[in-house]
This record gives C-alpha cells, sequence and structure tokens, in this order.
C-alpha cells in the first residue's frame, strides 16, 4: 500500500483521495470519529488503546487513520472485553501474531486463557443462578406474608 501525498497547490478534493492502495481504489482508512462511530466506542476509548499499544494508527498530522488492520485488532479488542478478558491478556494474545508464521504459540496462549476465562464465567454463572434462586424464595415468602397479613386485615374489618 502506498500513500498519495498532496502538495499544498493540489486539489485535495475530498479528503479519502489523499490515500490510495497500489490498484489505485480506496483503501480503507477511517478517521477517528468514524471508527469511534463504526465499532460504537469513544473518542477516548480509541485514545486510550493506542496509549496502551493495541491500535496502532497512522498519522496525518494530528489526524488519526485506521487501517483495517486497525480495525481487525479492536474487533479483537471488543471481543476480548466482552467476554471478560483483560486488556493486557488481549495485548498479549495479538501481539504474538505473526503474519508469516504458523502462530501456534498465539493461538496456544489463546486457548489456555480461554479455558482458564471460561471456567472464571461458568463459576459467575452458577453464583449467579444460585442468587436468583435466593431472591426468587425470599420474594416468594413475602408475597405469601403480604397475602396473609391481607387477609387477616380483611376478615378484621
Amino acid at each position: 500500500m502506498t500513500m498519495k501525498l498532496m502538495k499544498a497547490g493540489d486539489d485535495a478534493g475530498v479528503a479519502d483521495n489523499m490515500f490510495v492502495d497500489q490498484g489505485g481504489a480506496a483503501d480503507g482508512f477511517l478517521r477517528i470519529g468514524d471508527m469511534a462511530k463504526k465499532f460504537g466506542v469513544t473518542l477516548r476509548t480509541l485514545r486510550f488503546y493506542e496509549d496502551k499499544g493495541l491500535l496502532h494508527p497512522q498519522r496525518d498530522g494530528s489526524t488519526r487513520l485506521y487501517t483495517r488492520r486497525d480495525k481487525a485488532r479492536l474487533k479483537l479488542i471488543l471481543l476480548g472485553r466482552k467476554v471478560g478478558f483483560s486488556l493486557r491478556d488481549v495485548k498479549q494474545m495479538m501481539d504474538l501474531y505473526d503474519p508469516s508464521g504458523t502462530n501456534t504459540k498465539q493461538l496456544r496462549l489463546a486457548l489456555d486463557k480461554s479455558e482458564k476465562q471460561l471456567a472464571r464465567l461458568q463459576k459467575q454463572k452458577q453464583v449467579i443462578e444460585d442468587a436468583i434462586d435466593e431472591l426468587s424464595n425470599s420474594m416468594s415468602l413475602v408475597r405469601k406474608m403480604l397475602a396473609e397479613r391481607s387477609s387477616q386485615t380483611n376478615s378484621a374489618a
């Protein structure tokens, strides 16, 4: 991919035309606002992920330009966060990616971390189910007590 840089006197037209791939088609760069909107995150979140080394947008002056790779990485970050991985875990797994390798080490690490996270989530699910049962039972008792008191009040009147 090559960037077509424009001189100050050139007609810039639409900003998307400033960056083209070798085939001449728009290469899919997204500005920070568009990236945030597309993935439902805040600008602050994207900057935070950049500060943590999770995203590496290109720069055009002060403008952040996100590539397809950044989009893929953000999808992985959001998936990891959704299933409860820490950002440290997500970064550790993504940093092992080697586009020219077999990525066996990355896959093993991802599987190991996933198995541990699944066990944690299953424990949390059981705790939540137990809490729901306890609360439901308590509510049934309270309803019964209220019904008894209502019937006592009605019979006393």
